[in-house]
């Protein structure tokens, strides 16, 4: 519950019996201002003291922003946005009354003056102001107010809370960015309040042009990251709807033929046994026979290959580690690999973190990109005119065990427990916690590599 003026005492300080308003220098500033900048308001009543406190509070940022060098528009919208949070946290309606008058004094101030008059249809004298800074007042006090809120405003909260992947945190920049570069060519206003279903299902139409002809399922993929932030928005009350929800950029049915597929036995063959580097092969196995993932497998470690199971970290959907049996031709890989190295140790240190400070990429981005050389070096491709990706890929391994599995019998609910797949089902996807060991070792090994057929064959 908001504090009563009566009670409130932020931005407050008792010096002799007066209200002062005291406020925090950022660090980079405090050896040009000291830690706190301070203003008497010369009275002793803290009701007073709420009502007025704001004025001397914009005072008091404006020589923080001048000592910052920060002068201008985002100094206002920044003063702006402050208010408006305080507004949107307020209960008792004295306070927001105060807030709201607060706001409109400083409208006033940053109206500045009369600069000129005309008449009105009725003959009397209507005051002009500088177009400019009438037009920044305005926009002063429907942000404040919380009628104008900027689109990025809560954006670095949102990805501060995300568990999303550095990837996906990335695709929600880029989202927002191609959002607000439509929002600039449009004229429409980058605020919050602005983006309604009807603007939203316009920017949806026009999002190859900004993104730059990226395929329908790149596009959907922002305009479903656009659906999640505003989502977010949503539950802490800073919109009342998503009016992105439902949207999906149309697509045409891919063709049968132009689905990424499993490699065939006969690809298997030639990227097992070409000329590839040791960690190649080693990675290649291990994703064959275990049907995961590249990054979970590049970020294995040492004890993550522990008591003859993996422990893959989560992917997509999954909410927690997931643990499968390593199939018995991988023992020797693990065994080599985990060779003098402590239980934190990396099992594929070729492939180490990016050293660059906010790196969006994953580990697994070299080793992607130098499995696909090695795979056309072997002449394992498959590629159709128009489609940027191959059909076959590093996770054909994935689609290649599956496959595998299936033909030996094995039961589907099993095979998803292994991959990490939803399971369908009640029983198996809701109550079970889990297949038992000996079905999901079973299951696993009823995958087996494709052998060179022998001279007699």
């Amino acid at each position: 519950m908001a504090r009563p003026a009566a009670a409130d005492t932020r931005y407050l300080e008792q010096k002799n019996g007066k209200w002062r308003v005291t406020l925090a220098v950022p660090r980079e500033l405090q050896g040009k201002l000291g830690t706190r900048l301070k203003r008497p308001l010369h009275t002793d009543s803290l009701a007073v003291a709420n009502r007025i406190k704001w004025q001397a509070l914009a005072e008091l940022r404006a020589v923080i922003e001048h000592a910052r060098n920060v002068t201008g528009k985002g100094a206002i919208i920044r003063e702006a946005i402050e208010l408006a949070a305080y507004r949107s946290r307020a209960r008792d309606p004295e306070e927001i009354a105060n807030l709201d008058d607060a706001i409109v004094d400083r409208a006033i101030e940053l109206q500045g003056p009369v600069v000129g008059s005309e008449e009105d249809v009725d003959g009397g004298p209507v005051p002009i102001f500088d177009p400019e800074k009438e037009r920044a007042a305005l926009e002063f006090a429907e942000v404040a107010q919380g009628r104008a809120t900027p689109i990025a405003l809560y954006h670095p909260d949102y990805l501060n809370q995300s568990i999303n992947k550095r990837r996906t945190k990335a695709d929600d920049e880029r989202s927002l960015r191609f959002l607000l570069a439509w929002c600039e060519r449009e004229r429409v206003r980058p605020t919050l309040q602005a983006i309604t279903r009807k603007v939203a299902a316009r920017f949806m139409d026009d999002l190859g042009g900004v993104a730059g002809g990226q395929s329908p399922v790149t596009l959907q993929k922002y305009v479903s990251r656009l659906s999640r932030f505003w989502q977010w928005l949503a539950k802490r009350d800073h919109v009342e709807s998503n009016p992105w929800a439902g949207l999906r950029v149309e697509a045409k049915p891919t063709p049968h033929d132009e689905l990424e597929r499993p490699f065939t036995d006969a690809e298997m063959l030639a990227l097992l046994n070409g000329a590839a580097s040791p960690e190649m092969h080693d990675l290649m196995r291990i994703a064959a026979l275990s049907g995961a993932r590249l990054d979970v497998i590049v970020d294995l470690r040492v004890k993550d290959c522990a008591g003859g199971m993996f422990v893959f970290k989560p992917q997509k959907k999954e909410t927690a580690p997931r643990q499968v049996p390593i199939h018995s031709e991988l023992a020797a890989i693990i065994k080599r690999r985990a060779k003098g190295k402590a239980a934190d140790d990396a099992m594929f240190p070729e492939w180490p973190a990016p050293r660059k400070v906010g790196s969006q990429r994953e580990r697994s981005f070299k080793a992607s990109n130098a499995f696909t050389a090695y795979r056309r070096q072997v002449g394992v491709d498959d590629v159709v005119p128009g489609k940027r990706r191959s059909l076959v890929n590093f996770h054909s391994f994935r689609r290649w065990f599956i496959t595998k599995a299936e033909q030996a019998d094995q039961a589907e609910g099993i095979i998803a427990a292994v991959v990490g797949h939803k399971r369908k089902g009640m029983t198996l996807g809701r109550y079970s916690a889990g297949p038992l060991l000996e079905q999901a070792r079973r299951c696993v090994e009823a995958v087996r590599l494709p052998r060179q057929p022998s001279a007699k064959e």
